[in-house]
């Protein structure tokens, strides 16, 4: 008995680096905890590359069509799916800002969610709680907002390292909020040693962001430098001395602080007294010396070799081709596809987190009981091109492939190419319509509850009373 339990019992750990409910992972203190997030933000609303980056990211996924997949052909499983899709179109917020505010994953490593939970009485109720569109008294999700990652405080973890919830402080009265895992979902770039916090995709582009910003700085100082001049001053060698009284070293100072405050602007101007020395010559003058020749370096080219490392990092150097007078088409092709493959992986991530935690959960407080869920499924991220898809299919017909006649597939092709789809109408010609927009993903009415779908009434209400007290 004794080795029976011990075969259940978890002996080791993931060997997550924390203390206190707070993360360590990171070697460089820069990038740990607060100061992390504030990094990452300053990386994504001030550098123009990683911005650059980033909207095309949020753009390309937005435009990702998104279905929810029944389990079988089976009536029950196809009114479960298409209570799914209710539900996603039942949210106070549309699915696709909800992907978007997914994907601050990809900034700051994670992306915490708590799912909020309504009861679908109808449109006209009064409390959010229960207002729908949809009034068959089922419980559907009202909102999935995120907790946003500057609010995060510190964890919570169970003995053998699992992740139990994530304690926040956010305006406007800062108190702690305990969000149990259990009532929330958790976005991840990686789960490495299940590290709550993921890993930021900017993680690798951080060391030639930080010399990249440093060099721009510098730049601009040497510009407004070359522009206004090196500022000299000269002064009465006395002022200078350093037993020299207090009230000409307090002088001597307040010049000092004069020339490195410079700056040619509207205020611009300078007062010295005008003292000459036994030889007619003033004793305090100020000049500006021009600064002659080229520089060593091409700073523009330093910067455009870390701006490059920079795109490089998340594969998403294909922006910055055509900014120089190289880079191909098939090159093009080539990094644009392996984008595409990374960007598939974190829609993988997102689709995985719905189908094994929300769904499931959705259909237990509503007490369903069906031996197989459906699934969120998400469409293409882009379509092929046309000559290369036509080119394939001159291949098969040409080794004697039948392809046609095939509605299915013709319809399939002309929704490629954003052409209309040709259907039979009652009389047995063919007709044309326009294409239908694939579903993002919900259908405009809900079924009502079918009998054949088994629900247990108390149950569902034990759930959810249980889930309002977590």
């Amino acid at each position: 008995m004794a080795s029976d339990k011990g075969l259940f019992r978890e002996a080791g750990s993931t060997g997550l680096r924390r203390s206190n409910g707070y993360v360590y992972e990171e070697f460089l203190p820069q990038l740990q905890g607060y100061r992390a997030i504030q990094t990452y933000r300053e990386m994504r609303d001030n550098d123009p590359v990683v911005g650059a980056i980033l909207y095309a990211i949020d753009k390309l996924v937005r435009q990702v069509s998104w279905r929810v997949q029944p389990a079988s052909s089976a009536q029950e499983d196809e009114r479960a799916a298409k209570f799914v899709e209710s539900c996603l179109q039942d949210m106070s917020t549309s699915w696709e800002d909800l992907v978007s505010e997914i994907l601050s994953m990809l900034t700051y490593g994670f992306s915490y969610h708590e799912i909020v939970y309504k009861k679908r009485i109808g449109p006209d109720t009064e409390s959010s709680e229960t207002r729908s569109k949809y009034t068959d008294g089922l419980i559907g999700w009202r909102k999935i907002p995120i907790r946003a990652q500057d609010t995060r405080q510190y964890w919570e973890f169970d003995d053998a390292g699992g992740i139990t919830a994530m304690v926040q402080s956010s305006p406007p009265d800062f108190t702690l909020k305990t969000i149990p895992i259990g009532k929330a979902l958790l976005f991840r770039t990686t789960s490495d040693k299940n590290n709550p916090e993921g890993r930021s995709i900017l993680r690798n582009a951080y060391r030639p962001w930080y010399f990249k910003r440093r060099i721009e700085e510098i730049e601009a100082i040497g510009v407004e430098r070359d522009l206004a001049g090196f500022p000299v001053m000269y002064v009465d060698p006395d002022i200078m001395r350093t037993d020299a009284p207090a009230v000409q070293q307090a002088i001597y100072e307040d010049y000092k602080s004069a020339i490195r405050n410079i700056r040619r602007d509207q205020q611009e101007g300078m007062i010295l007294p005008a003292i000459y020395d036994d030889k007619n010559n003033l004793m305090y003058r100020m000049e500006l010396i021009s600064a002659g020749g080229n520089r060593t370096f091409d700073t523009n080219t330093i910067i455009t070799r870390y701006d490059q490392r920079i795109a490089t990092s998340v594969l998403a150097d294909f922006i910055l081709l055509g900014q120089a007078a190289n880079g191909s088409y098939a090159l093009s092709s080539d990094k644009t596809n392996l984008f595409s493959i990374s960007l598939r992986c974190w829609l993988e991530s997102i689709r995985s987190v719905f189908n094994e935690h929300a769904i499931p959960r959705l259909f237990k407080v509503n007490g369903f009981q069906l031996k197989k869920l459906p699934t969120l499924e998400y469409g293409d991220i882009e379509s092929p091109p046309l000559g290369e898809l036509g080119n394939y299919i001159q291949v098969l017909a040409g080794s004697g492939v039948p392809l046609f006649p095939d509605d299915a597939l013709e319809n399939h092709l002309r929704a490629i190419a954003k052409l209309p789809e040709k259907r039979q109408n009652a009389k047995g010609d063919m007709a044309t319509q326009q294409p239908q927009a694939q579903p993002k993903p919900a259908q405009k009415e809900a079924p009502a509850q079918e009998p054949s779908v088994t629900t247990n009434p108390e149950n569902m209400e034990k759930i959810a009373q249980e889930l309002s007290e977590e």
